[in-house]
């Protein structure tokens, strides 16, 4: 099965210029949807996860089906102010600003095995900034995974530790 078949392209998202792969035309189809938690749990798990932390908010929508197919544990990366109890923050540079990522403090045994992932791997900015989080608290982080890479965009090279991608685009 193709998965780019399923998923859509739409130009001018959010902003003129841009063209938006859309994966929720992915997740509609039973049999893509699942052809991809299988394929991206075969990327996993030789990575040998103790835990998949999601990026919010379509990590979520990866990282906890994955978590069950490898029988992992799953923790939450979210926007500040979502998580509630004592949370650990990194905030980290955008082309034009910042923005800060959370992770609930007592979420990872030090030492753990963590599989960080995303649904898009575009800058690699979000992503090496998750990884520098989930490292501040401890975490061992042998991975990152992603349906899609925009290869174009350079992102891998920011991020400091190998990527598994399913799907990668040029353009």
């Amino acid at each position: 099965m193709n998965l780019k078949d399923h998923i859509r392209s739409i130009p001018d998202f959010p902003k003129p210029g841009i063209l938006f792969y859309d994966i929720s035309t992915l997740l509609a189809h039973p049999k893509a949807w699942h052809a991809t938690i299988e394929r991206l749990a075969d990327l996993i798990r030789p990575h040998k996860p103790d835990v998949l932390a999601g990026i919010e908010s379509r990590g979520f929508l990866l990282a906890a089906p994955l978590a069950l197919a490898l029988g992992t544990g799953f923790v939450m990366l979210r926007k500040q102010g979502k998580l509630p109890g004592i949370t650990v923050r990194h905030t980290y540079a955008l082309e034009y600003g910042t923005d800060t990522i959370e992770i609930q403090a007592d979420a990872i045994d030090k030492g753990k095995r963590v599989v960080l992932v995303d649904d898009l791997l575009a800058t690699g900015g979000t992503m090496a900034a998750a990884i520098t989080l989930l490292e501040q608290v401890g975490a061992v982080v042998p991975s990152a995974a992603c349906i899609i890479e925009l290869t174009f965009l350079e992102g891998r090279q920011k991020v400091p530790v190998p990527i598994e991608a399913l799907l990668q685009y040029d353009s």
